[in-house]
């Protein structure tokens, strides 16, 4: 695949809107991610493929990407990945882990005395000590964030039953429902792409964009832009209530809990009093017998939200805000801007139920580059999520080692976007609120190649949307 066009390259619109700018589980017995066995169902087996990867077809069959560039279907097998892989990638250790574990711990309790300290002595400077707190704690517990993260793919230690203790305690600490979330995130990591089957940030179709905002289907390649102040009101909303709305709704999830195989999606849709939740045992993300650890996760929630009352009435509410929720409101950030930026972008694809496939859909994801933070504080989840949807059970510490061994592999479809680091990253933000507004089959597709989607926009930026007649 030719490299993504520069944001340089893209029209004055993109540079002007630059310029206005200043969000799994162990796969369910399946290790490193691959599809369960008892999904077979679900998955692309080769042999029905409708999708050729010959040489004769590979080159180019309509397919261009959000930035204008041709795409190639990726031509390699789970197997050639995994071969690839040093053994010593899949070594994890327990206490290496919770090292780290109790690094985090010690710079949020340092940052606590040291900003209650400054506040203490320099009261007319109260508010530049707690929100540097806020800033600084939102950091480090997002990386605890990503710790339980590493619990739930059993990426932690070899041990399901610590890994799993450790990740209720830590998730439940940050009011996550760990086992719900453990399994609607094995479910996104067994469908990535997957237009009826992923469970984060499914893009609308052209059809539903049309929808939403009352235009017709076959006007959208003649609308006039959207306002730069609605993208910047959509990166806002999305980063500051994205994830409890998540939670509690399945915002960005698919939407066909009718399929659910035991009947429990019957009559429930997406969104407030929908019925599909999180923290309901009875939602259709899961299933009955998930019943027991949906509860014992909103119990985690539960200890957690009487410790904060605890703390609230006895020691003020005001205090409870900046003590805790504002960093909250940090971590809910950073975990939606990174999930966004790891699965939206203008050079990835997304797949109908008969274009996918696994190898396809881990394909449609992008690294990138958040400096020092990135590394260090957030554990190298943005910089390494490419290998992480290949092979989920390889710790973060050994993910770059990995990452590099898989790359020669992928190939021209291994993707990463790295350019001016931190400032490219938060950039990126606003580019893909302006260019990732829906996904639709490229203009030129034949066949079979109609079921694979990219992204297009109203805003004049890269490919224009394809007509369509009436």
């Amino acid at each position: 695949m030719s490299p993504p066009v520069s944001p340089k390259d893209l029209p004055l619109a993109m540079a002007l809107g630059d310029s206005l700018s200043a969000s799994i589980t162990v796969m369910a017995e399946s290790p490193g991610g691959l599809p369960n066995p008892a999904e077979k169902e679900h998955v692309s087996h080769p042999s029905r493929r409708k999708i050729s990867t010959s040489s004769e077809t590979r080159q180019f069959e309509g397919l261009v990407d959000g930035y204008g560039n041709k795409f190639d279907i990726p031509d390699y097998t789970i197997n050639d990945i995994r071969k690839a892989i040093p053994k010593e990638c899949f070594e994890r250790s327990a206490l290496r882990g919770l090292s780290y574990v109790a690094r985090d711990i010690a710079l949020i309790l340092a940052t606590f005395y040291l900003c209650n300290l400054g506040a203490a002595k320099f009261p007319s400077v109260t508010w530049l000590f707690w929100s540097v707190y806020g800033f600084l704690t939102g950091l480090f517990a997002t990386g605890i964030w990503v710790l339980a993260h590493e619990c739930g793919h059993q990426a932690f230690s070899p041990s399901k039953v610590f890994n799993d203790s450790l990740g209720l305690v830590l998730h439940s600490s940050l009011l996550v429902p760990y086992f719900s979330w453990k399994i609607s995130h094995g479910k996104h990591h067994k469908a990535t792409a997957h237009m009826e089957r992923d469970m984060v940030f499914v893009p609308r179709t052209r059809e539903e964009h049309c929808r939403r905002f009352g235009i017709d289907t076959e006007e959208l390649h003649e609308v006039v832009q959207d306002t730069p102040l609605y993208s910047a009101y959509f990166i806002f909303a999305r980063l500051l209530f994205g994830w409890p709305v998540y939670l509690l709704t399945n915002d960005t999830g698919h939407n066909y809990h009718e399929r659910q195989p035991e009947g429990r999606g019957k009559g429930k849709k997406n969104g407030f009093f929908g019925g599909v939740s999180h923290v309901d045992p009875r939602s259709p993300i899961f299933e009955a017998k998930d019943a027991k650890l949906i509860l014992l996760s909103d119990i985690g929630i539960f200890v957690t939200a009487t410790i904060l009352y605890y703390v609230g009435s006895h020691y003020g509410w005001s205090n409870l805000w900046r003590w805790y929720f504002v960093p909250y409101l940090w971590v809910n950030n950073w975990l939606v801007a990174i999930t966004f930026l790891q699965h939206t972008d203008p050079s990835l694809p997304h797949y109908t139920a008969e274009a996918w496939s696994f190898v396809r859909g881990a394909a449609a994801t992008i690294d990138r580059d958040f400096g020092f933070i990135g590394r260090h504080f957030f554990h190298g989840i943005i910089e390494t999520h490419v290998l992480h949807h290949y092979v989920s059970t390889i710790p973060f510490y050994n993910a770059d080692k990995a990452t590099n061994a898989i790359k020669p592999i992928m190939g021209r479809h291994y993707r990463s976007d790295t350019s001016e680091g931190s400032l490219g990253f938060i950039k990126s933000l606003w580019k893909n609120a302006r260019m990732c507004q829906w996904v639709e089959s490229a203009a030129e597709a034949k066949g079979e190649y109609n079921g694979v989607l990219f992204f297009r926009n109203r805003n004049g930026l890269g490919p224009r949307p394809k007509k369509v007649s009436s």
